[in-house]
């Protein structure tokens, strides 16, 4: 399939754009070396591919891209997309300059064998900084009786996630890795926060940074259980996916009261290829240079370090990310564009 096609494929999708339009104003933030360079050939506006309202990437994303655009003086938008998936498609095309993707459909983005794209080798995506941990982690409503994954009976209705999305990828991979059958049920995360609430899915299944909003806001209109896995259960899914072991610890939310065995995946965020060196280090630098903002946003920038860039092993990095990296100390692997 040729770039041309599967941009008029995804232009199929519905996307709704959030744009995080900002003022020049003395807000306090670092400013990046590459302000004092010369800006020509920087784009006027810039776009970022997140995800459905209510997950951790649309909130993070349009966190991080107001502390962008202000910082840098040039208006940015925030799209609502399906998730990693479309969004490395999207950037690929060039749709959209930025994005953020979790390393497994990355990987097979990269690897020509993207869900959306199948065949189309993703060669124009560049990673730009590391962003969190997506931890994958289940709710349901007291009323089901559901209170762990073997209580989940076969072919229940299962939110899964948007297509294209983390979760909605991985999830029924790991239904099927561990036996059990789903009637699948595919949405945005306030779409499935609402039918998990009006009793049209039975067990809500999502993938994020953690605490995950929409699972927030379930929790505080209605009596909730969360529950992960057995140690077992994540290590048949740690065997068979790109996915490591991960606890979601008590007190993530309110009502939990144990730690939950697990999985996770690392994401990144990506930037077209061609976008201009200088451009992308002075992005690299607001995001990285301005950690306690990040954690303002949302409590999964923890892990938003410069530190965990080695978190990344394949998707070739952007000559202005290697720059700024280089410059405060780190090493990128050659084979990746160091």
């Amino acid at each position: 399939m040729s770039s041309k096609q599967i941009t008029e494929f995804l232009n199929h999708f519905s996307r709704r754009s959030f744009m995080a339009m900002a003022s020049v104003m003395a807000l306090g933030f670092s400013a990046p070396a590459a302000l004092a360079e010369d800006r020509s050939d920087w784009p006027k506006n810039f776009s970022v591919g997140t995800a459905s309202q209510g997950g951790t990437y649309f909130v993070y994303g349009s966190g991080w891209i107001n502390l962008v655009s202000e910082t840098l003086g040039i208006p940015g938008g925030a799209e609502v997309t399906a998730g990693p998936v479309q969004n490395a498609a999207l950037v690929q095309t060039g749709d959209l300059d930025m994005a953020m993707v979790t390393m497994g459909p990355a990987f097979d983005a990269i690897n020509g064998k993207s869900a959306l794209a199948p065949g189309l080798k993703h060669d124009k995506i560049r990673a730009i900084f590391p962003m969190y941990k997506t931890a994958f982690h289940i709710m349901t409503l007291k009323s089901s009786g559901i209170d762990n994954f073997d209580d989940i009976p076969d072919n229940a209705t299962i939110g899964f996630g948007p297509v294209g999305g983390t979760p909605g990828t991985y999830w029924p991979r790991f239904f099927e890795t561990l036996g059990k059958k789903a009637t699948p049920r595919h949405g945005g995360a306030a779409d499935l926060a609402g039918q998990l609430q009006d009793g049209l899915v039975d067990v809500y299944t999502w993938a994020a940074g953690i605490p995950f909003p929409a699972f927030s806001q379930v929790e505080a209109q209605a009596d909730v259980n969360f529950f992960g896995l057995t140690k077992e259960q994540a290590e048949k899914i740690v065997a068979d996916h790109p996915v490591s072991p991960f606890t979601i610890p008590a007190g993530t939310y309110p009502s939990q009261n144990e730690d939950h065995f697990s999985v996770s995946m690392w994401n990144f965020a990506i930037a077209h290829a061609d976008l201009p060196d200088d451009f992308v280090y002075a992005v690299v630098d607001t995001v990285m240079s301005n950690n306690p903002k990040m954690l303002e946003i949302h409590k999964a920038s923890v892990e938003t370090l410069p530190e965990n860039f080695d978190k990344n092993g394949f998707i070739p990095w952007h000559p202005g990310a290697v720059r700024w990296f280089k410059e405060n100390g780190f090493e990128i692997d050659p084979a990746l564009g160091g």
